[in-house]
Order: C-alpha cells, then sequence, then structure tokens
C-alpha cells in the first residue's frame, strides 16, 4: 500500500505553476522505533510554504529538488512505536502534503473541547495561535486604542482582528476587495474595513480618524507603507508575513523606516515557534472565545490531496476566507 505525496520537481520563479511540483506514490514504509504513521485528514496550507520553495533567507531551510512539500497535518494515528501516543490518537505535526505522514514528534489533539477536528487544524491551530501570541504579546492593545490588521479575511488575519475586538479596540480590517470588506465588518464584528485597492491611505485616514495604534502585518509591501503614514507615537507593529513577496523571486518591498524613528514605534517579527511552550495557554483562551460565540472561524477547504497545489495558489491569491486546508477523510467530530 502507497501514498500519494506532492515533491519539488522545479524551483519556482515567480508564480507557483503545475510543473514545478510532482504528485508521487511513495511506499508506506515500515515504522520505526520512536515513530508514528498519521493517516492525515487535514493538510495545512500557508503562505509559508510558498516561501520554503524559494531560496531566499528565512527561518527555515528551503525545500530541496525532489523533497517532499513540508506542512502541518492533522491526522489519525494508524500505527505506533512511540510511547508517547497510540493507534487511533489525534494528533498533528509537521508532515508534508501526503496522505500518510511518518514522524517521531507530534502534539495530541485533546476532544475535550467538543470542536470539530477543522477548528483545530485553523482557530486552535498554529495560525490562530499566531494571531493570540503575535497580538497580546507583541501588539498588546488597550481598550479604546485603533488596531489595524491586513489580510484580515485570512486565518490568521480573522482571529488577530477579533481578538483585538475582544480587548475592546477600534479594530480596522485590510482586505482585496470591497466583498472581502463587507464580509469581515458583519462576521467578524470589525468596526471598520478597507480594500487596499485604490488608496489605501486616503481609506485608513478615514477609518481610523484617531490613527493607528497598532498594526498586525501580513501583507507588507505597499500596505505596510500606507498604514506607516498613519500611526501613531508609541505604536507597534506586529510583523506576522510578507505574502506580498512571497512570489517575487527574492524581491523584498523596500518600506519606508522614517516613521518608526519619528514616531519611537516599534516593528516586531513574531513567529509561533517561539511559543510552542505556551499552546495549551492560547488554545484554552481562543477555544472559550470560540464556544462563548465572542469569536467566528472559518475553513476553506478543498477536498484531495491532488488539489493542494491549487489550494495554495488560491491562497496566494487571496481568494480564500479564514483557514485554507486541504481535506482527506472525514472530519471525525465533526
Amino acid at each position: 500500500m502507497s501514498a500519494r505525496r506532492w515533491v519539488m520537481a522545479e524551483r519556482p520563479q515567480g508564480k507557483l505553476e503545475a510543473h514545478h511540483l510532482k504528485l508521487v506514490d511513495a511506499p508506506r514504509e515500515e515504522v520505526g522505533d520512536g515513530e508514528i504513521e498519521i493517516e492525515n485528514i487535514f493538510v495545512s496550507i500557508d503562505p509559508t510554504t510558498r516561501l520554503w520553495m524559494s531560496e531566499v533567507s528565512q527561518h527555515a531551510q528551503p525545500i530541496q529538488m525532489g523533497d517532499p512539500i513540508r506542512s502541518f497535518v492533522w491526522g489519525r494515528v494508524a500505527a505506533s512505536r512511540n510511547k508517547r501516543h497510540r493507534e487511533g490518537d489525534m494528533v498533528f505535526a509537521l508532515g508534508a502534503w501526503e496522505s500518510v505522514s511518518r514522524v517521531r514528534q507530534a502534539t495530541s489533539i485533546p476532544e475535550s473541547h467538543g470542536l470539530p477536528l477543522s477548528a483545530h487544524a485553523s482557530v486552535l491551530g498554529l495560525t490562530g495561535l499566531t494571531a493570540y501570541f503575535g497580538m497580546l504579546d507583541v501588539g498588546r492593545p488597550q481598550a479604546g486604542e485603533t488596531v489595524v490588521v491586513s489580510a484580515a479575511g485570512g486565518a490568521v488575519g480573522s482571529v488577530a482582528a477579533q481578538i483585538g475586538r475582544i480587548l475592546g479596540c477600534r479594530t480596522v480590517g485590510i482586505v482585496g476587495s470591497e466583498a472581502k470588506a463587507a464580509k469581515v465588518v458583519r462576521d467578524y464584528r470589525l468596526d471598520a474595513a478597507v480594500s487596499r485597492k485604490g488608496d489605501l491611505s486616503a481609506a485608513l485616514a478615514n477609518a481610523c480618524p484617531s490613527g493607528i495604534d497598532v498594526d498586525f502585518e501580513n501583507v507588507a509591501g505597499p500596505v505596510l507603507d500606507a498604514v506607516m503614514e498613519h500611526i501613531n507615537p508609541g505604536a507597534r507593529l506586529v510583523l506576522c508575513g510578507m505574502i506580498s513577496a512571497y512570489e517575487s523571486d527574492g524581491v523584498w518591498p523596500s518600506n519606508v523606516v522614517r516613521p518608526l524613528l519619528m514616531k519611537r514605534a516599534r516593528l516586531e517579527g513574531v513567529l509561533i515557534s517561539s511559543y510552542f511552550n505556551r499552546l495549551p495557554e492560547g488554545v484554552e483562551a481562543l477555544a472559550g472565545w470560540v464556544k462563548s460565540g465572542e469569536m467566528r472561524w472559518d475553513v476553506d477547504v478543498l477536498n484531495g490531496i491532488e488539489r493542494a497545489p491549487e489550494a495554495l495558489q488560491r491562497l496566494l491569491s487571496g481568494a480564500n476566507i479564514g483557514k485554507q486546508l486541504v481535506q482527506l477523510a472525514a472530519d471525525p467530530w465533526a
């Protein structure tokens, strides 16, 4: 019996295209000492995957030719020679775009919250937790301040924006279309949302009459340039992502940094790997908000491992709403 897996066939230059990746059948090898085999139910599709396909300087090693397209996965333990996990356990782990993953390290997923597995792969997963720790530990919004979140309809941005609202801030989302702007205001109960198409600086001036105290940045490039025209003294800018540059062949946008000095502002990057020892804390808080109705979560799902490249292209174009996932089997907790 084999597993289906996507591997890198050619390093992308610019837009990701079909010939850059190859879907192969890989043999299911015997589980070794200390390993588990996971039959994947959800495969995470993230902007950083496109970054891993490039050779630009980054926080992880680039994916090499012939290597699997690595990604986080959520699924059921099918076989185990690891004392921490038994067959039938639900776990998440760093695997790949594949139907079956064989790993040494995984994290158990508690069923106690009574939420679908898709929630654990989205709002309670690494994207939701990135929003939680990035907003609370780096952004530190205070009630009454103005918080701006770019890509506010995405997996991280939608959670970050709702945290701003929950904490009593005026919260403004930046999205890719007027339709998305209407959705995030309606569904996530933001105070306002603006499209990055058109005169973004003027739109922000209108939506943020008291200036910007916290920016949760997922896009960078011209979006961050526009935000920085309106930051207040002492503003905090959380740099979570730079999706505007991930298909630019390593040509990263240079933003105007003068306002950081003039406004004595702080720009700080956030990576979820810095918070792995605090994940349970974030899961508990997010689950509480979800179950109380304070926080809404969306998943954007394509079915079948063969659709993983399509899902990434969808994400990079901004077509998704919420967390982009590929689903391989029925959600056991739905």
